[in-house]
């Protein structure tokens, strides 16, 4: 009998101990998967209030089959969409490097489009559904601080040079500055969220945690003490005050910026890049090399990059109205992006992406 794969979609809850030992090793073997995204730790945390369902790809042989491929995803009605979306700033199959995975399976059962807006490169069989590319933009963060300062560019050197004189500043005028770079603090956590959806307030974007579960799911990633996997929050305090602070995820050595805030209060301090620069300077003892940023053109995220890799934005589907809808989108997106337009505007494009 010739050898086929075929592929059957499990509730997180009912994958087997081999199929998660499967999910491990294919993530140990492809390092496009060493973001925390892909860590089968994230799926069980989303999972508790947002059921996951996994695609489970099997290649069958004549005495035995092997697990080849997962894709942690929802579903919503007919559509499947990568796990922890909208929040997910990598997503993509669980597989070894150099083996295919046809999407088109993905159409079956009901199932009739498989979204993505931030696939990482290198499915090859994914090309015909992808509408766009943008850079998502990285730390290498090996060596620490020194390390970071000779491979930065010029902006990101002299914007880690004013963090340490406003980092001294901010001790001279508001007391005693105080990083802590994991700490388990539920008050600076539900800080956190406040200052970010103030944040989404006044840009216009989707408050992301208007969603019921999201916010006890950055609780439960910040209890998680795995030593491959789990939260972190980074915090800055000034005397009493919190300046800024950031809550992501890690695994291994790679950590994942998530939700960055500052108060705004001390927005002249320019308190994020402090607390970026004590990130940095801390990432050896944390274990930590490189500090992924995720997708977005923020200035910040320009200045302090040492490089980038590329994420796209694509629809799996049959239906070619709806894929010319979708393509669309995109096309008006990338226009505002590329056009001096008023905040108006861009609020405007960014509800109606997100529909």
């Amino acid at each position: 009998m010739d050898d086929a794969t075929h592929m059957i979609i499990k509730d997180f809850a009912d994958l087997s101990g081999a199929e998660l030992d499967a999910w491990h090793a294919l993530r140990a073997k492809n390092p496009l998967l060493d973001s925390p995204y892909f860590h089968p730790g994230f799926a069980a945390a989303v999972h508790v209030s947002n059921p996951v369902q996994v695609v489970v790809e099997r290649e069958n042989h004549k005495d035995h089959s092997e697990v080849t491929a997962l894709l942690p995803c929802h579903r919503d009605g007919s559509t499947l969409r990568p796990v922890g979306w909208p929040g997910a700033d990598f997503q993509g199959p669980i597989l070894a490097p150099g083996t295919t995975f046809d999407p088109r399976g993905l159409l079956a059962g009901g199932v009739r489009a498989f979204a993505f807006d931030h696939l990482v490169d290198g499915l090859a069989e994914a090309e015909p559904w992808i509408l766009s590319r943008r850079p998502s933009p990285f730390i290498d963060v090996t060596g620490g601080l020194d390390g970071y300062l000779g491979r930065a560019s010029r902006s990101g050197k002299d914007n880690m040079g004013q963090a340490r004189r406003r980092t001294a500043k901010a001790g001279r005028v508001h007391g005693e500055v105080r990083f802590a770079a994991d700490a388990v603090d539920a008050e600076s956590l539900a800080r956190v969220i406040e200052l970010k959806r103030a944040q989404y307030e006044a840009t216009g974007a989707l408050d992301y945690f208007a969603e019921p579960g999201r916010a006890e799911l950055l609780t439960r990633l910040m209890h998680t003490r795995d030593t491959s996997f789990g939260g972190v929050l980074s915090t800055l305090h000034a005397g009493p005050h919190l300046l800024a602070a950031h809550f992501g995820m890690r695994a291994d050595g790679v950590l994942h910026w998530w939700f960055p805030v500052y108060d705004p209060a001390f927005g002249n301090l320019a308190p994020g890049w402090m607390l970026l620069r004590e990130l940095i300077a801390a990432a050896p003892e944390m274990g930590i090399t490189r500090i992924d940023l995720g997708r977005g053109d923020d200035e910040y995220k320009r200045r302090a990059k040492t490089g980038e890799t590329m994420v796209a934005q694509g629809l799996v589907t049959r239906n070619r109205a709806r894929l010319l809808l979708r393509r669309t989108r995109e096309s008006l997106v990338s226009t505002v992006r590329s056009s001096a337009v008023g905040p108006a505007l861009l609020r405007s494009v960014r509800r109606f992406r997100n529909r």
